[in-house]
């Protein structure tokens, strides 16, 4: 069964583009090999967050990675012995993406939920005529009483 991965390794800053493009083609042709997909990126050189080793820095590379567990553990045990390599950290994203979609529905159907009874609310509303105000009552006033 092909599942999805993420694998980050970060590689000696001194290390030549060729030989950082041969150990990625090396990697690609082991998943390959094994009926996955994968693409990779080179991100670049970076500073580390620590000391690792000797270095400060490193070149980081990404490989997006489909295909079986087996596969990936072969990658893993060659990046182990890979001697430029500084570190690597492999994540599965499947299980992610899924529980992410799975989020996403619910947040739209809460969404639906809520717009229905509000459009209800709005819709049968009707115009209602203004109210003027009446001018106030002034009471009469009283005849003027004339002294006798």
């Amino acid at each position: 069964m092909n599942r999805k991965y993420e694998l980050m390794f970060i590689v000696r800053p001194d290390m030549v583009e060729e030989d950082l493009n041969k150990l990625i083609s090396t990697l690609e042709s082991s998943i390959t090999s094994a009926g996955g997909t994968t693409k990779s990126e080179v991100w670049g050189k970076r500073r580390l967050a620590y000391r690792v080793g000797k270095f400060n820095d490193g070149i980081f590379v990404l490989m997006l990675i489909e295909s079986t567990g087996a596969a990936v553990h072969e990658v893993e045990r060659r990046l182990r012995v890979t001697e430029p390599v500084i570190k690597f950290l492999t994540v599965r994203t499947d299980e992610e993406l899924k529980r992410l979609d799975k989020v996403k529905k619910l947040r739209d159907a809460k969404k639906k939920v809520s717009a229905q009874p509000a459009a209800a609310v709005v819709a049968p509303v009707t115009p209602v005529a203004p109210v003027v105000p009446a001018a106030p009552e002034v009471a009469p006033e009283a005849p003027a009483s004339t002294p006798v």
